[in-house]
């Protein structure tokens, strides 16, 4: 720094002194200044401002020596406070940011990365007692992919969120026991398989591809999850021998449950280190696996809810194995049988990274060219397929165009004026929309729920589903389209998918590919549980066991419950799904479905199970620093589900992509518009196919109970979202293709009728007597 001034020693009336050089009246180069509250600062200046290097001291104590700028520090440095806490690493505008270390009074550390004072990005966070996380964190908590190693040898390599375990992850206990499996909110909740110590198990590869690949299997959930009242018809006991389970089964059923309930870290202020990785720690843990002939191959898979044991089904190590290995082959077949991505040639990441790329390209230019247009209503002139936008896309750009790293594309984008109109009429903004698909953080591929062939990608905040289409399944939503829009105009509580967009993209070879924009009926906050995907056919409508996952979507044969709700709720309801059927019918659709999910609350009685002996022992286990976060949401005991009368101001009422209009009315409460309230969880508003309560019963079939495996409650309180898809084929299309088909999974009987009149007629049917029956 030029040092051109000339020294000086001044004092102010305020009481401040200065000593060391001055340029004008101004501080300039090397000096000290001490405040008259004893704060003395002895470094570089520049105009009158701390710039360069320095070192200030309070009068706490308190002191900070490294780099200054503008006043401000910032660039590197160290921070001593009064306390004792130590930070070193790099500055900005006064608050931590970048790389540094942070020692806390109480001997706990984090190195890693901070931005504006919170930690954020990798880090590593070693507590006083021995516990330790590597990943990492969000808004100073752990927030992304992390591995929890706890002093007493237990280790969580997994999703985390706000805090808490949230999604696929592999817990490998102490003494050897490894399980693999989801979580909400720090509980176990969903499928998984639990290894005993000294049981064979999975190879290091396998447990990481599993976790790599989580946002694959998402299929329209977000995993975000959480209670409710329920009856218990059997006792635990009497289930249990019904299975023939062993003790040793229960204590290991009670001990995997229980551990949810006493993961708990205290909230420090953590962080991780960014060379170290969670395949490190993971590799550690198959060290020392026995290959011996011995060992035991004995498993279980496991379902949770809310951190509760509610099934276990015993099997051998090579079942799963197997299992595994046709699952991988049937997803290997259903892509190669997707020619939709075929056309970019190549790997299939490869395609289906240039088809995303193409979408959000052609997206982002259709959004930004029709939002200025005034708003008009539509003219007839809006729908048909010369109401299009066409553009070019060359891969080193244009002067419309922006250059990209896909392939030259021409892009179409159909109706776009009535897709515009469509979005604002379900309330979604632009802006919100383009950067939802359209963000940096890009589109997550996702399974298909069916066997038509269709790639499907979900936008990372999980609002929207892209679906590619076929070609005659692309014309019966354009000649729909006048019709839809008046229709959903009308009904705002419509349970019919909604539509924000139709495209398509084709090369320079002439392959085509064409793609609807569709709202996530699954887009919430709660745990979806159970997928079903129902037609009121019994033709070819079950899963085979075999190709049962986490995130399959179940069918007709499948559905093992019926479900009891409010007696409002249930006429509003089918009074919208009449409405829906007969607006299909007068399109001749036919061979929709109804898109249930389920999200299950643990019931109340099961705390003495949380609670069990077993688990107080592991309590008993846990540093003591931890008792306070044993107190907190995750641990509260569900109550039961409650509806209350509707308070705006206490719930979310933004609009999204999967609400439905009007918040509906309870006759239970009088009458009067409700929310359904999750103690310890959430307050969500109740409408048509979101957020809507009902009970469970399952229906048993005892003489198919399988000895290896328990479920062990009949009845359950749910949470129901729900909505009517599939509704692209077309009663003369479907018979122009039925021979390729080969089967219209219908039964037999009624092929020859399978009419859009009698279709809606047996489904509405369906559902009033086999899904929602009327409480008696």
């Amino acid at each position: 720094m030029e040092d051109s001034g000339r020294f000086e020693e001044k004092s102010f009336s305020s009481g401040d002194v200065y000593i060391g050089k001055i340029k004008g009246i101004l501080p300039h180069g090397n000096g000290k200044y001490t405040w008259s509250d004893g704060t003395v600062y002895e470094g570089d200046w520049v105009d009158g401002k701390r710039t360069g290097k320095g070192l200030i001291i309070w009068p706490s104590g308190a002191k900070y020596e490294g780099e200054f700028s503008g006043g401000y520090l910032q660039g590197y440095g160290t921070l001593t406070r009064s306390t004792g806490c130590i930070y070193t690493g790099g500055w900005r505008m006064n608050a931590e940011h970048g790389i540094g270390r942070k020692e806390y009074f109480n001997s706990d550390i984090y190195e890693g990365l901070w931005k504006e004072g919170i930690r954020e990005g990798s880090g590593r966070y070693s507590w006083k007692n021995g516990n330790m996380y590597i990943g990492i964190w969000k808004n100073g908590k752990l927030d992304g992919r992390g591995v929890m190693k706890w002093a007493h040898g237990d280790v969580f390599d997994g999703c985390w969120v706000n805090g808490l375990r949230q999604g696929y992850g592999v817990y490998r206990y102490a003494d050897g026991g490894v399980y693999l499996g989801t979580w909400s909110k720090g509980l176990k909740d969903g499928k998984g398989t639990f290894y005993p110590a000294g049981s064979k198990q999975p190879s290091l590869r396998k447990w990481c591809s599993a976790l790599n690949s989580v946002d694959d299997g998402l299929l329209l959930n977000t995993e975000k999850h959480m209670a409710p009242k329920s009856r218990f018809k059997r006792s635990v006991s009497e289930k249990i021998s019904v299975s023939g389970r062993s003790k040793s089964s229960r204590q290991i059923s009670h001990r995997t449950s229980s551990l949810d309930a006493n993961w708990s870290l205290h909230d420090p202020a953590d962080d991780c280190i960014c060379r170290d990785s969670s395949p490190t720690l993971l590799q550690s843990f198959h060290d020392g696996q026995s290959e011996a002939s011995g060992i035991s191959t004995l498993v279980y898979e496991r379902e949770y809810m809310q951190g509760v044991l509610i099934m276990e089904r015993t099997r051998n190590y090579s079942d799963i194995s197997h299992k595994n290995e046709r699952q991988n082959k049937f997803s290997v077949k259903q892509v190669k049988e997707s020619s939709c991505v075929d056309v970019f040639g190549g790997s299939q990441r490869r395609r289906s990274y240039y088809l995303k790329l193409n979408l959000q390209l052609g997206i982002r230019y259709t959004v930004g060219k029709i939002t200025p247009v005034p708003a008009r209503e539509v003219r007839s002139s809006d729908f048909g397929d010369r109401a299009r936008i066409r553009m070019y896309f060359p891969k080193e750009g244009s002067r419309l165009t922006p250059p990209h790293c896909s392939i030259d594309f021409y892009w179409k984008d159909y109706c776009p004026m009535v897709f515009r109109n469509l979005r604002e009429m379900f309330k979604l903004d632009a802006a919100e929309y383009m950067m939802s698909i359209c963000g940096d953080c890009g589109l997550r591929d996702i399974s298909s729920p069916g066997k038509s062939g269709s790639i499907f990608f979900l936008s990372q905040d999980d609002r929207f589903v892209i679906k590619t289409l076929k070609k005659y399944e692309l014309k019966v939503l354009l000649n729909m389209l006048p019709k839809y829009y008046h229709h959903v105009g009308n009904y705002e509580n419509t349970l019919i998918t909604k539509f924000f967009g139709l495209h398509r993209i084709t090369l320079r070879g002439g392959k085509k590919v064409r793609f609807v924009v569709m709202g996530n009926m699954f887009c919430t906050e709660l745990h979806i549980h159970r997928r079903y995907d129902l037609k009121g056919s019994t033709e070819g409508r079950y899963t085979d066991k075999d190709k049962i996952n986490s995130n399959t979507t179940l069918k007709d044969l499948d559905l093992l419950y019926e479900f009891h709700m409010d007696k409002k709720l249930r006429e509003s309801l089918f009074k919208q799904i009449s409405l829906d059927c007969m607006f299909l019918k007068s399109q001749h659709i036919i061979d929709y479905s109804l898109l249930l999910g389920l999200h299950f609350r643990a019931p109340e009685n099961l705390k003495a199970l949380v609670e069990s002996p077993g688990s107080m022992q592991l309590q008993d286990s846990l540093p003591s620093e931890d008792d306070a976060l044993k107190k907190g949401e995750e641990l509260i005991i569900p109550k039961g589900l409650l509806l209350v009368a509707h308070e705006p101001d206490s719930v979310n009422t933004a609009p999204g992509p999967h609400i439905r209009g009007n918040t509906l009315r309870a006759y239970s409460i009088g009458d009067k518009e409700v929310d359904l309230l999750l103690p310890g969880t959430a307050r969500l508003r109740v409408q048509l196919g979101v957020n809507m309560p009902a009970q469970a019963t399952r229906k048993l079939q005892e003489d198919k109970v399988d000895a290896s495996e328990v479920e062990l409650f009949e009845v359950y309180d749910v949470v129901l979202y729900m909505g009517i898809i599939d509704i692209l084929q077309e009663y003369n299309m479907k018979k122009k293709i039925e021979h390729a088909y080969k089967s219209l999974r219908f039964d037999p009987m009624t092929i020859s009728v399978v009419e859009p009149n009698k279709y809606a007629e047996r489904f509405i049917n369906f559902l009033e007597k086999k899904v929602f029956p009327e409480t008696p």
